[in-house]
């Protein structure tokens, strides 16, 4: 018995030493350093505090916003997402524990009575005067339990690499939450631009049927051809084809608002006064740091790291020896009445078990090799995400200014145009300029009109963009 033990202590000593020959974990240069400004020096006021009820002022719009954090499907199959990461915490927590199980058996045996077995049983009374029978009967009522010691921290680190996760999923939908209310606002503006786009051609259509009279009556009085009248009359045509390409965009702009709010096609409430007196909220864009801890994005990312440094330390304890005890404790007999007698019917065990990889390990290597790998993944997503985070930023700081500049440039324009109009229809009339002046004034009115729109609607995108990038919407 000596010697047995002390083989088994030898083998658990030889695993012990051999699994301690493991690859060391990589260290990683994780720079969180960050510009100091976006370009010219600013405060640390950033508009991503504030809520999106305060930041769009549009009520409608705010109420759009509200029915689709209720009913977005994306969103709530995000939220299905961290129910499944919460379980995975509460099932590596399990793991940390012994898993117990009871159970009650039964079963008959009849072994030859020239065995050392049956010869036993034949010589033995458990009643006086009764022998054992032939065929007995085995009842069992017992408890068993395993545990593995998790003396290596393997165990803890898988919980924690859960945990990490569980918080990625969280802010994983913070993200899509940011992502939804920038979309639903963009959709808004679209459909608000699109109606005034619609007002502008049809006081365009009004303008230019005025002209084709005009043209008429100067045909009839021979100071015009029918050339004049089929062009002007074709203009008229274009424009009132531009029209029905309106209506279907603000169609379809409405189903895709719809379509986010998990609705079916319906009218969406909306102020549809004129929408180049609308002005943008003002943007404090803040410092470059305050990226770090206002863009879900950015924080999930450095969760996943964090997650995947645990897991390279779980397949790191997997090359040293892991220390399982098991017990068990109940009641056994051949008999229901002798079942409960004490202490003869009590059985118990006690072991424990000390087990590492010792030939083949080539498995262990590959899952450590692919953690690793893992690891160094995360790591530069979350520098891409980074960086990302702040490009995204400075664009949109330099197009929201830029937007601005050419907003003045266009509105001076439209001035510019909408006068010519006039004055080319007066000077049409006094023989002082041909018919194709006045269609191309018109045509050049309804364009620069058109575009000025546009660039009030992209002015409104350009601000939810950096809400959005600056890390707002979400809270």
């Amino acid at each position: 018995m000596y010697k047995i033990n002390k083989y088994i202590l030898l083998l658990g000593l030889s695993s012990a030493v051999i699994s301690c020959k493991v690859p060391a974990i990589t260290k990683l240069a994780n720079n969180k350093v960050s510009p100091k400004f976006y370009g010219l020096p600013s405060d640390s006021n950033n508009v991503a505090t504030i809520p999106y009820q305060s930041f769009f002022t549009d009520k409608n719009l705010v109420n759009l916003i509200d029915t689709a954090l209720k009913n977005n499907q994306e969103l709530q199959i995000t939220l299905q997402e961290i129910e499944i990461a919460r379980n995975d915490v509460k099932f590596r927590q399990g793991e940390l524990l012994p898993s117990v199980i009871a159970g009650i058996g039964a079963g008959v045996e009849k072994v030859g009575r020239y065995t050392s077995q049956g010869a036993g049983d034949a010589s033995t009374e458990i009643t006086p005067g009764k022998p054992v029978p032939d065929a007995l009967t085995d009842i069992t009522l017992a408890a068993s339990a395993n545990w593995e010691v998790d003396v290596w921290k393997k165990l803890h680190n898988a919980k924690k690499a859960a945990i990490s996760r569980y918080l990625a999923s969280v802010e994983g939908k913070n993200f899509v939450v940011t992502n939804l209310v920038a979309e639903v606002a963009n959709s808004y503006y679209e459909l608000l631009s699109l109606d005034n786009q619609l007002a502008v051609v049809k006081q365009n259509i009004a303008i230019q049927k005025n002209a084709l009279e005009i043209i008429k009556v100067q045909k009839e009085a021979a100071r015009e051809t029918e050339l004049a009248v089929q062009k002007f009359k074709a203009e008229v045509f274009n424009s009132e084809s531009l029209e029905f390409d309106i209506l279907q965009k603000i169609k379809e702009t409405e189903n895709k608002i719809n379509f986010l709010l998990a609705r079916y096609p319906q009218e969406i409430p909306r102020d549809k006064t004129d929408f180049l007196t609308l002005i943008p909220s003002k943007i404090l864009s803040g410092i470059p740091s305050q990226l770090l801890n206002n863009r879900p994005d950015i924080k999930q990312a450095e969760l996943e790291l964090t997650a995947a440094k645990l897991d390279v330390k779980v397949a790191r304890a997997e090359f040293y020896p892991s220390l399982g005890i098991s017990a068990t404790a109940g009641f056994q007999a051949f008999k229901p009445s002798f079942l409960f007698k004490f202490p003869e019917s009590v059985l118990y065990s006690l072991a424990g078990d000390l087990a590492g990889p010792l030939i083949n390990r080539n498995t262990i290597k590959a899952a450590y090799n692919t953690a690793n790998a893992m690891q160094l993944e995360a790591l530069y997503n979350y520098q891409k995400t980074v960086l990302n985070a702040y490009m995204e930023v400075s664009n949109q700081l330099s197009n929201v200014s830029n937007l601005e500049k050419s907003y003045d440039l266009k509105s001076k324009e439209v001035d510019a145009l909408t006068k010519s109009i006039t004055i080319s229809n007066d000077l049409f009339k006094s023989a002082r300029a041909d018919y194709l002046e006045v269609l191309l004034t018109q045509r050049d009115a309804l364009s620069s009109k058109l575009e000025l729109i546009e660039t009030k609607q992209q002015q409104f995108n350009a601000i939810t963009a950096i809400y959005q990038q600056l890390g707002g919407g979400w809270r």
